[in-house]
């Protein structure tokens, strides 16, 4: 039986279709109808027509909508959790995780619903003392392009999607064609709100097809997460458009002699093997005090030998496969260029299919991809500093990317030069750089993006500002 895609409101079969197969034995789960031309140009004329009506949805009712998809998700919440298990092979743990986080999403862009964006300022601060004043009031741009990976297939999702209804945008969504079972699920329960039909579609297809409709006059804005080729590409295939690229990056993370390497190890590992490591912020490197660089090494070392390796639907599972071969081929190519360049394998290294173990470098450097690109993969690399956090920083600066960065410290004049110096979007204290609070302003510098995501943030990315001059 064949998954039909979700058109404007309508669930449609189409003549062509993908076969969704679990990472971890390759089971079919399902064949899911693929989007053609003629789809998604219906996709795209149907959403500019809906703009009449989203745009004119008041707060309330944006509100209303919001909170009964969040409600809805918590009623579904173990089985999107077991969606994305099998989908993905995210652990179980951490699929529920990201459930739970979907919910707030959905409900912080429900609360934001209701806020508006304004502005008002007088005219009187010249010395003209123009008799004005003004009022800056932000507008929903129109039609959202939304392009989404396969690590989070509920919760990047949201936070597209939520902040399109908030801003009051109709929107197309493309999920990542290896997990797309996740976003047709929730285009299911955006069906059952008053959220206009046409103006929601859920397009499973392929890249190439969406490339051709990436500067389609009709498409106002396009939000992509994924990688930095793809990103950077769309960029310059759309160079007019409104973009939001969230593009990943190789997170550095300093732990300085104040910190309390016991306290801070299990995080430490959680943050660099979790999902296999194939989530942005994942922490890849790590800066390390030389007064602490040996206690933390056996320490990081000891807890990554006791994860657990098992199926994803285990609720004991740390770890499981990764989400192709073809990925675990790509790290274990990089594994071995770093090893031929003089790396230090400390743990892990192997592959068996699509299962990578988890993996310790030190000895690494900027010639290394397992250093210098984003590996998403389960690996670390672990090296000293010469114990000044100037060198610290220019350590966690020597990368084209700049995402997070975590910074262990209980020194203020550390953090606050950490803060001053360190060139990515966003700096957290006392934890690593994967932790995401889903209201926060997120996004990167250098190639690791371009705008901000998080619900507010987005929503700004969503609207334009308008202003009115009033005579007083």
């Amino acid at each position: 039986m064949i998954k039909p895609l979700y058109l404007a409101g309508e669930f449609v079969l189409t003549s062509e279709y993908t076969e969704i197969v679990n990472p971890f034995d390759n089971s079919l789960i399902a064949k899911v109808s693929l989007a053609n031309e003629d789809v998604l140009e219906s996709a795209i004329h149907l959403a500019y027509e809906s703009f009449a009506e989203t745009k004119k949805l008041s707060s309330y009712k944006k509100y209303q909508i919001l909170i009964q998809i969040a409600q809805s998700i918590e009623k579904e919440k173990k089985s999107f959790a077991h969606l994305i298990v099998q989908e993905a092979a995210k652990p179980y743990k951490y699929a529920i995780a990201e459930v739970n986080r979907a919910i707030q999403t959905f409900i912080t862009a429900a609360e934001e619903s209701k806020r508006g964006a304004y502005e008002y300022f007088d005219l009187d601060i010249t010395p003209d003392e123009m008799p004005r004043e003004a009022y800056v009031k932000r507008f929903p741009v129109g039609t959202i392009l939304a392009i989404t990976p396969f690590n989070f297939p509920l919760n990047l999702v949201a936070h597209k999607v939520a902040p399109a209804i908030a801003a009051g945008c109709p929107f197309i969504l493309k999920p990542a064609s290896s997990t797309p079972l996740t976003a047709l699920k929730l285009a299911e329960i955006i069906h059952q709100t008053d959220f206009p039909k046409s103006a929601c579609s859920v397009l499973p297809c392929k890249s190439s097809l969406i490339e051709k409709y990436l500067n389609h006059t009709l498409i106002k804005k396009i939000s992509f997460t994924g990688s930095p080729e793809v990103g950077w590409k769309i960029k310059s295939i759309a160079p007019k458009k409104k973009i939001t690229l969230e593009l990943g990056g190789n997170a550095a993370n300093i732990i300085t002699d104040t910190a309390n390497v016991t306290s801070i190890i299990n995080h430490c590992v959680t943050a660099a093997f979790a999902y296999s490591g194939q989530i942005c912020i994942h922490a890849q490197r790590f800066f390390v005090h030389p007064k602490l660089f040996d206690e933390f090494l056996e320490l990081f070392i000891k807890k990554t030998k006791t994860l657990k390796y098992g199926h994803p639907a285990d609720k004991n599972t740390d770890i499981s496969v990764m989400i192709d071969e073809e990925n675990a081929i790509r790290t274990e190519k990089w594994v071995n260029e770093a090893l031929e360049k003089g790396a230090q394998l400390l743990c892990g290294g192997k592959r068996n299919e699509n299962y990578f173990e988890p993996t310790i470098f030190t000895n690494t450097n900027s010639l290394m991809k397992v250093y210098s690109e984003e590996v998403f993969a389960p690996i670390v690399c672990i090296e000293k500093y010469d114990g000044t956090i100037e060198d610290a920083v220019k350590k966690v600066n020597d990368s084209k990317y700049g995402l997070q960065c975590g910074v262990f410290t209980n020194n203020i004049k550390e953090l606050s030069y950490c803060f001053e110096n360190i060139e990515c979007g966003g700096i957290i204290h006392n934890a690593t750089s994967i932790l995401r609070l889903d209201a926060m302003p997120y996004g990167g510098m250098k190639e690791s993006g371009f705008g901000r995501e998080g619900v507010k943030y987005a929503i700004l990315e969503m609207t334009e500002p308008k202003l009115l001059l009033k005579e007083k």
